[in-house]
């Protein structure tokens, strides 16, 4: 039996190769958001930390006008970079969806690629099956018509 020969491999080692550098884009981007979150946990303890320092503030027996001030003023700019870091991660979000688009696509794309690969190779053996059986049939057509005439 001859070796099965898929006239479409390179189109599928493309695919194969496509989706493996989808994988790593989704990877990357899906650090970067997570990146991204873990800044916006981390302003968003920062500026719980700034509140809970204006409380203690607040409520001491010597009140700090200054340091009061100065703490309205470092929360209030929490507020600020906590909105901007949204923003930040919107794009990354963004960035994320698009690369996991791709991904899918990249992965049906293969899916497509090695579909069609099977298909071809059940209609190869298909083939083979039936030369190997007319060969059978030949076979036995030349041996019974050679025993045919050496009866005769």
């Amino acid at each position: 039996m001859p070796r099965f020969n898929y006239k479409l491999q390179g189109v599928l080692n493309l695919r194969i190769q496509q989706e493996e550098q989808a994988k790593s884009d989704f990877s990357v981007a899906n650090k970067e958001l997570n990146d991204q979150l873990d800044i916006l946990n981390e302003l968003k303890k920062r500026q719980q930390g700034y509140i809970q320092e204006g409380y203690m503030l607040r409520s001491s027996a010597v009140m700090d006008v200054q340091a009061i001030m100065d703490n309205n003023y470092a929360e209030k700019q929490m507020e600020v970079m906590i909105l901007d870091q949204e923003h930040v991660i919107e794009r990354y979000e963004a960035r994320y969806e698009m690369a996991r688009i791709k991904l899918t696509r990249a992965i049906q794309e293969r899916k497509m690629q090695e579909r069609l690969r099977e298909r071809a190779f059940e209609q190869y053996v298909e083939e083979e099956k039936e030369a190997e059986s007319k060969e059978m049939d030949e076979r036995t057509s030349f041996t019974y018509t050679r025993r045919s005439r050496e009866g005769n």
